[in-house]
């Protein structure tokens, strides 16, 4: 044999034992770097998963107050607007009702006048009724407070009879001058 053939025969030999070490070293590295990657790839949905709970279990309670605050604010609103809705309808029904309303004011005036031409005229005929002096002495004797002696009433009786007497003859009186003067 050559010596090339004995060296390629020679490097075969002793190749095959060295590219077996390494070979199965860069299996070895090859193998270990997929089992590390499928079991990333493995574990991966489940600290995916486990992210998610952690950022809900966080998050949630907040979330959850805020929705209820919202929800207590909405109704709140709603109440709001059926009350302004309410009295605009309430506005707007008063306003159809003003030509009723000013017919009452009218008739509201009327009375008050014809209640005041009343009064007037109530006051004109008992001031020419009371004329006398000794009727409106009369009058206030009922309202003097006098001592409790026992004879009060008599007293007041007296004085009644005493002014419808003088009365009397003052009225015949003035009837007599009027009449005579007439």
């Amino acid at each position: 044999m050559s010596d090339t053939a004995l060296y390629n025969k020679s490097n075969v030999s002793v190749a095959p034992s060295r590219i077996d070490s390494e070979l199965t070293n860069r299996v070895k590295k090859t193998t270990e770097r997929i089992c590390e990657n499928l079991h990333i790839v493995a574990n991966e949905p489940s600290l995916a998963f486990y992210r998610i709970a952690e950022h809900v279990r966080k998050a949630l309670p907040p979330t959850v107050e805020s929705r209820s605050e919202v929800q207590r604010l909405n109704q709140q609103l709603e109440g709001a607007y059926f009350d302004a809705e309410y009295g605009l309808e309430t506005v707007t029904a008063m306003e159809a009702a003003s030509p009723h309303l000013t017919n009452i004011q009218e008739l509201l005036k009327n009375a008050i006048f014809l209640q005041q031409q009343l009064r007037y005229e109530q006051s004109r005929k008992s001031k020419r009724d009371s004329s006398s002096i000794y009727q409106r002495f009369s009058a206030h004797l009922t309202s003097v407070d006098l001592p409790d002696l026992g004879i009060e009433e008599r007293i007041r009786e007296t004085a009644r009879e005493t002014a419808s007497k003088v009365e009397t003859a003052v009225r015949a009186g003035s009837a007599s001058s009027g009449g005579g003067g007439v």
